[in-house]
């Protein structure tokens, strides 16, 4: 199967299986507050005419400086995403979320490859430690072969709190065909499930390392 077949089959999916999981709306803006929501976050340029934008965020109890090296190895075959490591590997994306910081997965840089999965790589698109990671997925506008039907941006911004900071993460989706708006609704229902528990499990690493 192709992986724009691929893609279109599990969008269609997902959306079947997760579409009365959560009110749309809520699922958009889980934790984050309307002023996240509306504000200007990095990343938001390189895909300014979005067609779905969703900010979801946390509170973590540590510096952003605490929080930064675990998004520093996301990733498939690097740290993980923190988040349903059962459902990924049933589904044969062979992910394991880390339980500390390695220094093997630090280095990272502005064009390194981050996968979703074994077939699905991002790319890094600005890195401004400890404040924004922003990958970026190949889509229609990009000349690679078998690319997905849809751009994508998702950015990982933290931002000072009351309480350590705010780790904020925003999902940009760009397509120009009506049928592929199945396809990313679907993603981005089942990425609110999975991004929930991604937040709570960054939240719960960082906030647990020994200061």
């Amino acid at each position: 199967m192709t992986t724009h077949r691929a893609v279109r089959a599990i969008g269609v999916t997902a959306a079947a299986a997760a579409g009365g999981a959560l009110a749309r709306r809520r699922a958009l803006g889980l934790g984050g507050t309307p002023a996240e929501r509306d504000a200007a976050l990095p990343g938001d340029d390189v895909l300014p005419a979005a067609r779905l934008v969703s900010t979801r965020a946390i509170t973590v109890r540590a510096p952003a400086e605490r929080v930064w090296p675990w998004l520093l190895q996301l990733g498939q075959g690097r740290g993980g995403f923190y988040s349903h490591d059962r459902l990924q590997r049933l589904a044969g994306l062979g992910i394991t979320s880390a339980d500390r910081v390695e220094a093997r997965w630090q280095g990272l840089a502005v064009g390194d490859e981050v996968r979703l999965a074994p077939q699905v790589p991002l790319a890094v698109a600005r890195l401004d430690a400890p404040r924004a990671l922003v990958l970026v997925g190949a889509g229609p506008s990009s000349p690679v072969e078998d690319a997905p039907p849809f751009d994508f941006v998702w950015a990982f911004v933290l931002r000072p709190g009351a309480a350590g900071c705010r780790l904020v993460v925003r999902e940009r989706y760009g397509y120009r065909e009506p049928w592929v708006r199945l396809v990313v609704e679907g993603l981005s229902a089942a990425s609110a499930v999975m991004t929930a528990r991604m937040l709570r499990g960054i939240r719960d690493r960082a906030g647990a390392q020994r200061r």
